[in-house]
């Protein structure tokens, strides 16, 4: 099921059919628990990073940086935030009339926010850069609009290992998935 399980499962008439019927089950039960999780922060309270702390650790910079603070952070997840403004550059191309945050920015701003959970495992994060590997299951379930305070939430799938790093990555406005996706990034030195 992809986690791990405190608990004792008993089995009247156990099969391979039935077992993994019940494991797809559970899975499906263990997900949809995961995506209905949404943060929920004091944003009057001070962030753990604000913006000028994010650029120290991230190379991005205005326009392309997309996380405005970081909210938590631990070795294993990262919370971050982006108050979507009608300032936005985007919003003048996308859409005229009916502005709308590009789905492909929400994808970057979690990768952004991936970034700093990776880049906090070294030791001096200025000197690496992060480069997209990968992303899969990328999902859009609602409209970003203007005014929206965006929460990125990503948490590892698995240890990173190599400077690897493997996420799972979701994104909430007004306490529902915006977006979600199942990313994979690289840091190396710079040169």
């Amino acid at each position: 099921v992809g986690t791990r399980i405190r608990g004792k499962v008993i089995a009247n008439k156990p099969g391979h059919l039935i077992n993994t019927l019940f494991a797809k089950k559970l899975a499906k039960i263990i997900k949809q628990e995961k995506r209905n999780n949404v943060p929920t922060y004091d944003l009057s309270l001070p962030p753990l990073l604000d913006i000028h702390q994010i650029m120290e650790i991230l190379p991005h910079r205005p326009p392309f940086l997309l996380v405005d603070r970081i909210l938590e952070l631990s070795s294993k997840h990262v919370v971050g935030m982006k108050n979507v403004t009608m300032n936005e550059n985007f919003f003048v191309g996308h859409f005229p009339g009916a502005p709308v945050m590009p789905g492909v920015l929400q994808v970057e701003a979690m990768a952004q926010c991936g970034g700093v959970l990776v880049l906090n495992t070294v030791p001096d994060p200025e000197n690496y850069l992060t480069y997209f590997m990968k992303m899969d299951k990328v999902k859009f379930k609602q409209k970003v609009l203007p005014g929206d305070t965006v929460i990125f939430k990503c948490e590892l799938i698995t240890p990173i290992r190599r400077g690897i790093c493997h996420m799972q990555a979701y994104a909430y406005a007004n306490g529902k998935v915006v977006a979600e996706a199942e990313l994979m990034a690289q840091i190396a030195r710079k040169n």
